[in-house]
């Protein structure tokens, strides 16, 4: 246990540095607060949502978060499986990304409906046609289930920090342990339960993303009725999970000097990852915008325009940019495939991730089949305040998990010792 004396330390000392970013990030989140209270109080019309542009900033942070959740499930599901040794310090940072980011993938929905009790509306009079109804059951169901495959991996580690605390930390501990002493027949039980949730995540984390593209693909819409919306979203959400979880490693590690647990090989492996990633995201953007091409419907060729050439051409060549070309040319190379280049990488992809997301919501909405009026969307101060609020809210209680709880799993790294003792 002293061998991994650096995984505990941090969740017993809070510096000064971990105060100040808590009073920094808490001021952006009180001031979201105090804009989601004005449009409470004013309703949407503060927001630069109109017909028929009714799905702007918070539907694309919607689609986003929704997307960047995958980054648990399917990424340490996935590894897990495989046994793939490497992951063992990863995991955790990934299955912690993804209950937290799926809260704010259903409050921008909330944020959306302008009235937050609106959404009661789809339990009392559910519609099961309804794609809108497919994805609330889902996303439920995916939160449980990644709740609970985050949870059963932390009680061994729970059992640790209460053997080593005292006060209101070794009681929040002593319960959530579950009385867990490590006896054999525990490590059996708790083995069996990992594998049967690492088993059963991936389907569920497949099938979250599908129906949040059903929302749009079962629309007729110009570009939206598509059926390779599916997998499309599944490829892009792996991309961007994938992509935060670099992210997080890398402050992580800078942060609580966990050099030693995180090392290069860890982000080799994921800046990899990215890279097959990247490509397929290539391919599959290629294929929609080609048969759409191909096909010269007036209605689509409007909505393709306006993302080549048009209003929408900056957001769209910059997406493009920023989920490929940077990516590729950073990580094809071994030379630049180091900690700093998957930093740089994983950033961009997140940004143009967010962007193709944008570019996939508005320009749509503003090309309607429908020879109605139309305006060119401006998010006001209230929804960029409230996006604002989302990102400080996850980076704060992210950083409150590691202050909790061990943010790379104990009992996994001494398993490792051991294979590796025994290996030698």
């Amino acid at each position: 246990m002293r061998e991994h004396e650096a995984i505990v330390v941090p969740i017993l000392q809070a510096g000064p540095s971990f105060r100040r970013w808590t009073a920094v990030l808490g001021a952006v989140v009180v001031w979201a607060v105090f804009a989601w209270v004005w449009q409470l109080t004013h309703g949407l019309g503060v927001t630069g949502l109109g017909r028929p542009i009714y799905w702007g900033l918070y539907i694309t942070n919607f689609v986003f978060f929704i997307g960047v959740s995958h980054a648990g499930t399917l990424i340490s599901a996935i590894l897990r499986i495989v046994h793939a040794e490497w992951r063992r310090p990863i995991t955790r940072m990934a299955e912690v990304i993804t209950v937290l980011v799926l809260f704010f993938g259903v409050g921008n929905v909330l944020l959306d409906l302008g009235r937050p009790d609106r959404a009661l509306n789809v339990i009392r009079h559910p519609h099961f046609r309804s794609p809108l109804l497919w994805d609330v059951m889902s996303i439920s169901i995916y939160l449980t289930a990644s709740s609970i495959y985050l949870y059963l991996p932390l009680i061994p580690d729970l059992a640790i920090l209460r053997d080593r605390t005292t006060g209101w930390r070794n009681r929040l501990y002593a319960r959530l342990a579950l009385g867990w002493t490590g006896t054999p027949a525990q490590w059996r039980r708790l083995e069996r339960a990992i594998s049967v949730m690492a088993i059963l995540v991936i389907p569920i984390a497949v099938s979250v993303h599908t129906v949040v593209s059903w929302v749009f693909g079962m629309t007729i819409q110009p570009m939206w009725h598509s059926t390779i919306f599916g997998p499309y979203f599944v490829v892009g959400a792996i991309f961007s999970g994938i992509a935060a979880i670099i992210t997080a490693m890398v402050i992580i590690r800078k942060v609580y000097r966990l050099e030693a647990y995180l090392q290069p090989i860890h982000f080799n492996n994921l800046g990899l990852l990215l890279l097959v990633m990247s490509c397929l995201w290539f391919y599959f953007t290629f294929a929609e915008y080609l048969t759409t091409w191909y096909g010269q419907e007036p209605e689509e060729m409007a909505v393709f325009m306006a993302k080549l050439t048009g209003p929408f051409a900056p957001y769209f060549w910059a997406m493009f940019a920023a989920c490929f070309v940077v990516p590729f040319a950073i990580l094809a190379n071994p030379r630049t495939r180091t900690i700093t280049g998957t930093l740089v990488a994983s950033i961009s992809v997140n940004i143009g991730m967010w962007l193709e997301r944008f570019t996939i919501v508005v320009p749509s909405l503003s090309h309607p089949r429908a020879p109605i009026h139309t305006f060119n969307y401006i998010p006001s101060w209230v929804e960029w305040s409230l996006m604002a609020g989302c990102f400080a809210a996850f980076a704060l209680l992210y950083m409150g998990f590691t202050k909790l709880f061990p943010i790379i799993s104990i009992w996994e790294q001494e398993e490792a010792d051991t294979a590796s003792a025994a290996a030698a």
